[in-house]
């Protein structure tokens, strides 16, 4: 029995498949397997809650969902190191790069499964994890810098109103003082 190339094991999003050993660009990874099924019986069973159906054509879907089917572990990423192939009426999922030992095979599941996605919570892999992160941290900073900015602002303007108005003033002396003293001391 030849060496695994993946094993399953536990993902931020659930099960995935992780490479064992190196695999090469353009290399076989696994075949999705399951009945073959028209499209009005997948929608049915959609319906009732089935979750690994694969559009092979607009008349026939793969039902994913026996534990065989070791590709229903690949997950979705929005930035995949696998794609699936249609070959011979079957779908098979190649590496689109060199997949490392321990990386998560994952592969995008199109605009569909995306749009459902987004309007329920978003999507977990982790490309978009990661970009949501910086968006957050860069909004805080941003925050931060306006906080200091404005505390910045008000203490200049608590400065700058002191300047203006000391506590106590010295008397200016007019002309019209000092011409009436010089007739004071005349008398």
């Amino acid at each position: 029995m030849p060496y695994p190339l993946f094993r399953l094991g536990r993902s931020f999003t659930g099960l995935g498949l992780f490479a064992v050993r190196a695999i090469k660009r353009n290399g076989y990874i696994a075949t999705y397997r399951g009945p073959l099924l028209p499209a009005d019986e997948a929608d049915r069973r959609e319906e009732r809650g089935a979750r690994y159906m694969f559009i092979l054509t607009k008349r026939w879907t793969i039902d994913g969902s026996p534990r065989w089917n070791v590709a229903r572990y690949i997950n979705h990423s929005c930035y995949p190191n696998a794609t699936p192939v249609t070959r011979k009426g079957r779908i098979v999922i190649i590496a689109l790069r060199n997949i490392s030992p321990g990386e998560e095979i994952t592969y995008d599941y199109g605009e569909e499964y995306l749009g459902w996605f987004k309007e329920n919570g978003g999507c977990l892999c982790a490309g978009c994890r990661i970009r949501r992160i910086a968006k957050r941290s860069a909004a805080r900073a941003e925050k931060e810098k306006a906080k200091k900015r404005a505390s910045k602002r008000s203490k200049r303007r608590s400065a700058k109103g002191k300047k203006k108005r000391p506590a106590k003033r010295p008397a200016k002396r007019t002309k019209k003082r000092s011409v009436r003293r010089a007739k004071k001391n005349r008398r």
